[in-house]
């Protein structure tokens, strides 16, 4: 699910922001730490859409940061978020694991929004 529809509603004042859209490469990824939780939050730009996902790769139980290096999310291509610890790939979309050693798992989707100002905001503060 990308971000976008619901910016700017009342009651949204809690959302963290991450960075603006103009930050993120079109077809880009970056981790952000967030206050809170244990892992960094992956987001994925998609022309005016962005897809958030903890960094938690769902081979191992509790999960293992995924990047082999700062914000190396993505497979050559691009195409898919990539485990650098098991060469899993991921739909960059769904989250959900199609290739490597966790088929039939997914990754754990973090809700975003777009402002109308293009701020990337987490969607809620209930993490």
């Amino acid at each position: 699910m990308g971000a976008g529809a619901g910016a700017g509603r009342a009651g949204r004042a809690e959302a963290l922001m991450l960075c603006h859209l103009s930050d993120l490469p079109d077809g880009g990824a970056r981790g952000f730490e967030v206050p809170g939780l244990r892992c960094k939050v992956i987001v994925v730009r998609q022309g005016d859409r962005v897809h958030g996902w903890r960094d938690l790769c769902p081979h191992y139980a509790g999960g293992t940061p995924m990047a082999w290096k700062r914000d190396a999310y993505l497979n050559g291509a691009g195409t898919h978020i990539a485990c650098a610890a098991h060469g899993a790939w991921f739909e960059i979309e769904t989250g959900a694991c199609v290739q490597g050693p966790c088929l039939g798992k997914r990754l754990t989707r973090v809700p975003l929004e777009i402002r109308p100002d293009g701020t990337v905001a987490l969607a809620n503060r209930d993490r």
